[in-house]
This record gives structure tokens, sequence and C-alpha cells, in this order.
């Protein structure tokens, strides 16, 4: 299990989302699905033994998507970038993702690509595609516009001081003349529990920001674990937003302290024990390992 993996919020459309991109990336498939049951179809309003989410992998990267409602859309301020081996594989995913899209940047040459391009598919999610391979294929590109703009640098110094094995790998900035505030950040690369983000700051006016549309789950191995993250993450937070294992930081990202136990017990065949565990981290802002094996023990 990754330590940090995307958790994506759609309408309705998790598992149909879910099984298009497992088709159009390598080493992907669709995994395990969870249904709403008890006080948690109640308080999202969604029906009894409906999917609520499904876990699926794309090129080894671990994703979980949510059918949570129209609450919360996707913005191009988080995206997925996906480094390709081919043009050819650019082109190929592209189209995949095309039907009933919104072009952000044309497929095409950049100076900073011989092809790339940025697209927001149907379902609102972003990817940016970029002929040039890497070994991980697929990051998450974090934009920080508008009152976040000029913290991408910060951010990543404060991520990167919380989680282990982190590290700032590359960043350049706009120098004068360019079209980005001077000294910004125009490309960044940073590490977290080894897996590898990208950041930028734009100083253009931009309708958006992040939201909970796309978290991120950090899969804790105990009570300690999720002390540690939740007390650092949140730290100047939105303490509204302190909700069900949910949070968000002082840059406004949307962060998910999970323990591994969780996943075992709203897997269980038994359908009262995963009623019982759910209806007890309901009740949570940060999540109580003793209290979740408790209801799950009945």
């Amino acid at each position: 299990m990754d330590k940090i993996n995307a958790f994506l919020w759609f309408s309705d459309q998790a598992e149909e989302a879910a099984s298009q991109y497992a088709s159009l990336f390598g080493n992907s498939g669709v995994g395990r699905v969870v249904r709403y049951r008890g006080d948690a179809a109640k308080a999202s309003g969604r029906f009894e033994g409906s999917v609520m989410t499904v876990a699926f992998r794309l090129e080894g990267e671990e994703f979980v998507a949510l059918n949570g409602g129209p609450i919360f859309r996707f913005t191009p301020a988080l995206s997925f970038f996906v480094n390709c081996a081919t043009e050819d594989e650019v082109d190929r995913i592209w189209r995949g993702l095309s039907a009933g899209s919104r072009v952000l940047m044309e497929l095409g040459e950049y100076p900073f690509s011989r092809k790339f391009g940025w697209i927001q598919d149907k379902y609102g999610l972003s990817w940016q595609l970029n002929f040039g391979p890497r070994s991980q294929k697929i990051a998450p590109f974090l934009l920080f516009v508008g009152k976040e703009h000029g913290r991408a640098e910060e951010a990543a110094g404060f991520y990167t001081s919380i989680f282990h094995d982190s590290a700032i790998r590359t960043i350049e900035r706009f120098k004068r003349g360019e079209p980005g505030m001077e000294g910004t950040v125009k490309h960044m690369v940073f590490s977290l529990s080894g897996k590898e983000f990208m950041a930028m700051d734009s100083n253009l006016s931009h309708d958006f920001t992040f939201n909970e549309a796309v978290s991120f789950v950090v899969n804790c191995e105990d009570q300690d674990e999720i002390d540690y993250y939740w007390d650092r993450l949140s730290a100047g937070g939105d303490e509204k937003a302190q909700q069900c294992g949910w949070l968000k930081d002082k840059y406004g990202l949307s962060w998910q302290i999970v323990p591994t136990a969780l996943a075992k017990m709203m897997n269980d065949k038994d359908p009262k024990r995963v009623v019982r565990v759910t209806e007890a981290f309901l009740k949570m802002k940060k999540f109580d390992i003793n209290a979740l094996k408790k209801a799950y023990e009945g």
C-alpha cells in the first residue's frame, strides 16, 4: 500500500471513470468496491447498497474514487501530469480523454516540450500529457493561484518537512520578462514518502483554487502516526473542514489521515460490522483506532 494516494470525488460516475482511466493506462485495473450502508447512506443522501468508493490503479499508482454527490467539482488547480514514453502514447491517451472534454492547452509543441497538452475530461478531472518518460508515470500537479499564488515553494517545504523520505528535487523560477511573477515557481518537482509531485505558481486571473474534489489519503499504521500527520498537516488550516479523517491545510489542500486497518473493517463480509464502523467514524474528526476497533467488534 502506498503511503499517499489520490482520492477523487465524483458526483455519481466513480465506477465509469475508474474503468475508463484503467483502459487508457498500462499496469492498471479496477479493484475493491465499497457500498453505502446505514448512516453513511443517510448522511450522504445516497441509496442503500449503491457504490460508495472504487479503488483502482493507474500505472502502478493507487487511486480511490468516491460517489459523493454534486458537492465538489474538480478544478485545474489540481491535475495529473502524465509522462509518456512516446509521442504516439500522448496521442492515444489524448484521444481516450477527448470525448466531452475541454481543452485547456492545445496538444502540440511548446518551448518546454516537443509534445504537450492539457485537457479537462468529461468528468472535469484535469490531465497534462507530456512526451518525456520518467520513473513515475503519473504525478499530481499543484497549481498555486489567487491568494495562494507565490506559495508553491513554501508549501513544498512544509510538506517535505512532515513526510519521511521526502525532498525538493528540482525548482525553476520565473525570470524577469517571462509570463509570471519574477522569482515565483515556474516548475517544481518534489517527493513525499517517495511519491513524486509537481507544482507551479500562476499569477493569471483564475476562478478556481484547491478544493475537496481531490484530496490525498495518508495511510497510517497506528494512532501515533495518525496523531503525527493530523497535528502537523492541520496546523494553520481550516478547522471547519476537519471531519471523518479529512482536513484542509493552510494552503487549501485537502488530506485524509486514515488508519490502514479501516480498509479491512470496511471490506468485512458482515454488513453489521461495516455499519457499526461507519457510524463510529462519522462522529469523529481525527480517527481514533481504538474506538473504531470497539465498533467493529461490537
